[in-house]
């Protein structure tokens, strides 16, 4: 197997460059469609948990398609897993497999990526890859997302990088393992030949760029655009003033000490065109699987930055190489093996609020409160209609955290869990579940000029015997409103709520019993507000009270507007409200 040779950046004119980079980015977009229109799982097919990306012949990321963040930490390291294991031995019609999160960049064990590469004859000029969730890979719990797990060990199947088609053709073996170690095998084996159909897909259509321009002009728009993307971000940076500011965030616990909240301390330097990012004052590494690994980090701060400067500049590793980092071996953001990850989502959102809060002192126009940081709830029983096991894996939103240019957004995923809330017919109709309520929380965003985006309540009703796994966020910590805005409220999963047995579960929770009949709530976070309540336009008061996200004494006591009802609708008492906001 020969590798690309590196190639001049002066091998193409302007012109085509921006031809074929508009043709790679369209060319994840297609691989990702492809990925969501063969999607077995309702968490691929619905909620869209899952990225696409094509890598150079070293595994750097060239093009992406940004559902997931995260994902551009992840494709590189999982890639230079497979170059590690199978790099003189790499062929066309290969396929490669791996979730394993300390061989390869993945963020937990149910994300596995799919790496092919791909080849002009015989010689290696990049890879295509992509990374979806699964609904089980094994382990104590449906779902293999354990709240209890001391080690990954309790997280389900691992896999490095192992070859899982050869010269096109499936390798039955590896498939019959995975198979086994699934409650949901049919679901999972559907979804990964989906990713392997996509990354075939995805070789086709660089193989006819490459037939239209060239090898020569293709590989020299990748160098151009890793160079091209980390300039703009650089250009942006210098253009910051230098300074050195640090911030902190809580999450609620590690889901086995539960009174034991977790610190994420980051303290940022820019000066010129550099900034860097320390988490060393982070707390140790968790007995429970709040754990996340360095390439998740990397992503967290990239994703920040962009967030800074321009959220359409192009995706690809030429970011990584501005944001510098450094992590404390044994800590929380870099734990040591075997320390388990699987809830690392709220690790992940405290990482990046923390940066945002310090990065708002250099860029106040960009300054955000805490959103709602992410949540799953996770179902598992065997059907009585079928007889086979089901996993019903769902990703819940909530509110985002108000912004200094405007108010923030309801019932959405925040941060780097920008997935999609499944819709109601889907769930009723694949599950034995009924849903019995779906509405935004009237206050739950927090007060400010600004106001952070409304939580949602989500009420379901389990039909038959089944298993209750959850894995949120900010039930007792909540998101915090910035430049006087006030904090938005805290979520709540509660079970049998108004009965005499009602419950109310910790963020994180594994295995709880759910019989036929059994009502649960889920109630998520509200994103906090940004900046004096007591500023906030009266009018858009008044709209929010109109709409059912303010109530009316909330609009009083909180932001000092008065209101009075005329046939059924809420209109300003101005002369009441200005005595109030003088008071």
């Amino acid at each position: 197997m020969k590798t690309a040779p590196a190639r001049r950046r002066d091998h193409i004119d302007p012109v085509t460059f921006q031809v074929i980079k508009a043709s790679l980015v369209g060319i994840v977009r297609e691989m990702q469609n492809c990925l969501f229109r063969t999607g077995f799982s309702t968490i691929i097919r619905e909620s869209q948990d899952a990225s696409c990306a094509l890598m150079n012949a070293s595994g750097d990321v060239v093009a992406q398609h940004v559902v997931l963040p995260l994902h551009i930490g992840a494709f590189p390291h999982c890639t230079a897993a497979v170059i590690r294991d199978y790099g003189h031995d790499l062929a066309p019609g290969d396929a490669f497999l791996i979730n394993h999160t300390y061989e390869g960049g993945s963020p937990h064990a149910p994300d596995m990526a799919v790496i092919t590469p791909i080849f002009v004859g015989k010689r290696l000029i990049g890879f295509c890859g992509n990374i979806a969730h699964k609904p089980d890979l094994g382990g104590p719990v449906p779902g293999s997302c354990f709240a209890l797990a001391k080690e990954i060990f309790a997280e389900g199947l691992h896999l490095p990088a192992v070859r899982c088609e050869q010269d096109f053709r499936p390798l039955r073996e590896v498939a019959r393992i995975i198979g086994a170690n699934s409650r949901t095998p049919e679901m999972v084996l559907g979804d990964i030949r989906g990713q392997i159909g996509a990354d075939r897909l995805g070789e086709r259509r660089v193989a006819e760029l490459i037939g239209k321009y060239g090898d020569n002009q293709v590989l020299a728009s990748f160098d151009e655009l890793m160079r091209v993307s980390e300039g703009i971000l650089r250009a942006a940076i210098a253009r910051w003033k230098d300074g050195r500011f640090e911030a902190e965030r809580f999450v609620d616990n590690d889901g086995i000490d539960l009174d034991k909240p977790i610190r994420v301390h980051v303290v940022v330097e820019k000066k010129d065109d550099r900034i860097s990012f320390d988490f060393s004052d982070s707390n140790d590494q968790t007995r429970g699987p709040a754990n996340i690994r360095p390439p998740l980090v990397q992503a967290a701060m990239v994703y920040t930055l962009i967030t800074q400067v321009d959220p359409s500049i192009t995706i690809n590793s030429g970011l990584l190489r501005v944001a510098e980092i450094k992590l404390r071996e044994g800590s929380v953001v870099n734990p040591i093996f075997p320390a388990p990850v699987n809830t690392y989502m709220p690790t992940v959102t405290a990482v990046t609020e923390a940066t945002v809060e310090a990065m708002s002192n250099i860029v106040p126009g960009r300054a955000r409160a805490d959103g709602c940081g992410s949540r799953s709830i996770i179902i598992g029983g065997r059907s009585t209609r079928s007889g086979k096991g089901y996993v019903q894996y769902e990703i819940v939103g909530g509110g985002t955290g108000g912004r200094a240019m405007k108010d923030g957004v309801s019932g959405a995923c925040s941060h780097q869990s920008n997935a999609r809330v499944a819709p109601i017919e889907i769930i009723e109709s694949e599950f034995p579940t009924r849903l019995r309520r779906f509405e935004l929380i009237r206050d739950s965003g927090g007060a400010g000029e600004n106001r952070g985006g409304l939580g949602v309540l989500r009420e379901y009703e389990n039909l038959g015997e089944a298993r209750f796994s959850i894995r949120s966020n900010k039930h007792f910590i909540p998101p915090r409103g910035v430049a006087s805005g006030n904090d938005g409220r805290c979520g709540r999963l509660t079970v049998h709520p108004g009965e005499a047995e009602e419950k109310i579960l910790p963020s994180r929770y594994s295995d709880y019993p759910l019989a036929d009949g059994d009502i649960f709530c889920l109630e998520t976070p509200g994103g906090g507000g940004y900046g004096d309540p007591k500023k906030r336009a009266p009018e858009r008061v008044v709209n929010d009270v109109n709409e059912g996200y303010v109530s009316v004494a909330a609009a009083r006591e909180i932001y000092g507007v008065a209101l009075a009802e005329r046939d059924g609708i809420f209109v300003l008492d101005e002369a009441a409200t200005r005595t109030l906001r003088r008071a």
